[in-house]
C-alpha cells in the first residue's frame, strides 16, 4: 500500500469510473445496479483508504468491492421476491467473485456501453445525456449544462433512457453492418460532447478535465478505425486533436485562462496540429462534407495561423456558414458572429450577436454574453461592457472563468 490523499482519490474515480461502471453494466445487465454498487464501493474507499493507504490495483479493487455490493443488494432483495433473473445472477456473481487483482484484466466495456446508450430506440438527446452520465460520471447538473435545459429535466430523460433499455431489452455489444452505421450521428455526439466538458468543464475550480478529454480522443480513434470509410468519424477524431493541440497553452502558470489570441503557441502540440490537418484533408476528400469535418478545418485555419493577426477570419466565416446550412443553431450563429466580428469589425459582430435568433435563445449562455463584453470593451464602451462582464459572472460556475470576467470587470469599471 502506498500513502493516500484526497486528490490521489479522486483522481482514481474520475479515471477509472467510467471502465469500471461499463465493466460492471456487463456483467450485471443492469444500470442502476451497477451505478447503487460503484457508489457504494467508492464511498467505502473514502474510508478505507486514506487508514489503509491506495491499494496497488485501485480499478481491481473497486470493482471487486462494487461487484460483492451487487451482491448484497440482490441478497436484500430477494429476502422479500424470489427472482429467477436475480438468482442466477447472484450464483453467478458469487462463483466468479474472486479479487482482482491486476488492472490490466480488466476488460474494456466502454465502447459497447457507448453502443449500447446510442440505441436508436433512445431520443438523440437521451443517448447523449445517459453515457455522459454512466461512461464519464459527470453529473447531471454537468450534463443539463451541457443541453442549457433544467437539471431536473435532464434527471427525467436519463432515468427514462434506463428504463426503455431494460424495458426493450437493448443489447449490451457494438452491432455490425447497418446497426453500427445507424448509431454514429449519436456515437459521435456523444464522443463530441464528452471532450466539451473536458476542454471547458461547466464548474469546478479547472478550466480543463484532461481526463475527459484524453478519453473522447481515445474513443474518437476507435470509432474511426471501426468505420475508417465515413469521413465524419474521421472529421471529429481531427476536430478533437486539434483542439486539444492548444492545451497547454490555455492557462498560464498560476492557472488563470489565457485566450485563443494571447496563447504562447509555442506550446501548441505540433504533432497533433500535423495529425489533425492530415486528417481532415482526408476526410474532405470523400466530398461528404459534415459539421465534425467543418468544425475541424475551422480549428485548422486558426492552428496552422503562425499570429493571431494572421488568422483568416474570412475563410473562418465562410466556413461558418457551411456548418450552418448542416447544423443550424444559434451557438453556431454566436461563434460566426465573433468571427464577422474580426473580419469586418466590431460593430458588425455586435449586430450579428444581437440578431433575435442569437439574442433570444442565448439569454441564459454565459459565453454568449461574455462574447458581447469583450466586443464592447474592443470598442471603448465600458459601462455597456461592464453590464455584459456582470451578467456572465452571474452565470459562470467554473472557477478559473470567473476570475478572468472578474478580471475583465474590473479593467473596464476603472
Amino acid at each position: 500500500m502506498t500513502p493516500v490523499t484526497a486528490d490521489a482519490i479522486a483522481q482514481v474515480f474520475s479515471e477509472e469510473h467510467g471502465r469500471i461502471l461499463a465493466a460492471l453494466i456487463r456483467v450485471l445487465g443492469d444500470f442502476d445496479l451497477a451505478e447503487d454498487a460503484l457508489q457504494d464501493a467508492c464511498a467505502t474507499a473514502l474510508i478505507t483508504w486514506p487508514r489503509d493507504g491506495l491499494p496497488a490495483q485501485p480499478a481491481g479493487w473497486l470493482l471487486t468491492a462494487a461487484r460483492r455490493k451487487a451482491i448484497d443488494q440482490i441478497r436484500r432483495s430477494q429476502q422479500f421476491e424470489t427472482k429467477a433473473r436475480e438468482a442466477a445472477l447472484l450464483a453467478e456473481l458469487e462463483r466468479r467473485d474472486e479479487p482482482m487483482d491486476d488492472d490490466s484484466a480488466i476488460g474494456d466495456d466502454r465502447l459497447r456501453l457507448i453502443f449500447t446508450c446510442c440505441h436508436p430506440a433512445l431520443a438523440m438527446d437521451a443517448r447523449v445525456a445517459l453515457t455522459l452520465r454512466t461512461l464519464c460520471g459527470l453529473s447531471t447538473k454537468e450534463i443539463a449544462g451541457a443541453f442549457l435545459i433544467p437539471e431536473v429535466t435532464m434527471a427525467q430523460r436519463i432515468v427514462r433512457a434506463k428504463k426503455k433499455i431494460k424495458d426493450a431489452g437493448i443489447p449490451y455489444a457494438v452491432p455490425s453492418g447497418a446497426g453500427l452505421a445507424e448509431r454514429l450521428d449519436g456515437v459521435l455526439t456523444v464522443i463530441y460532447l464528452v471532450f466539451n466538458e473536458g476542454y471547458v468543464a461547466t464548474s469546478g475550480a479547472s478550466l480543463l478535465r484532461s481526463d475527459l478529454c484524453s478519453e473522447a480522443i481515445r474513443l474518437a480513434r476507435i470509432v474511426s478505425r471501426l468505420m475508417a470509410d465515413e469521413p465524419e468519424a474521421i472529421g471529429l477524431l481531427a476536430l478533437l486533436l486539434l483542439q486539444d493541440a492548444r492545451r497547454d497553452a490555455r492557462v498560464d502558470a498560476d492557472g488563470n485562462l489565457v485566450t485563443l489570441e494571447n496563447q504562447d503557441r509555442s506550446l501548441w502540440r505540433r504533432e497533433q496540429i500535423v495529425e489533425g490537418s492530415t486528417l481532415v484533408e482526408r476526410a474532405l476528400q470523400a466530398r461528404r462534407a459534415g459539421p465534425y469535418q467543418i468544425q475541424a478545418a475551422i480549428a485548422a485555419v486558426h492552428d496552422e495561423s503562425p499570429a493571431p493577426e494572421e488568422t483568416d477570419w474570412r475563410q473562418i466565416v465562410l466556413l461558418y456558414d457551411a456548418l450552418a446550412a448542416h447544423t443550424p443553431g444559434p451557438v453556431i450563429d454566436l461563434n460566426r458572429a465573433v468571427a464577422v466580428g474580426m473580419a469586418f469589425g466590431y460593430e458588425a459582430g455586435l449586430a450579428a450577436m444581437d440578431a433575435p435568433n442569437v439574442a433570444e435563445p442565448l439569454a441564459s449562455f454565459r459565453l454568449f454574453h461574455s462574447a458581447r463584453a469583450d466586443f464592447l470593451r474592443r470598442l471603448g464602451n465600458r459601462p455597456a461592457a461592464a453590464a455584459a462582464y456582470s451578467r456572465a459572472l452571474e452565470l459562470v460556475e467554473n472557477e478559473v472563468e470567473r476570475r478572468y470576467l472578474e478580471g475583465r470587470l474590473a479593467e473596464v469599471s476603472e
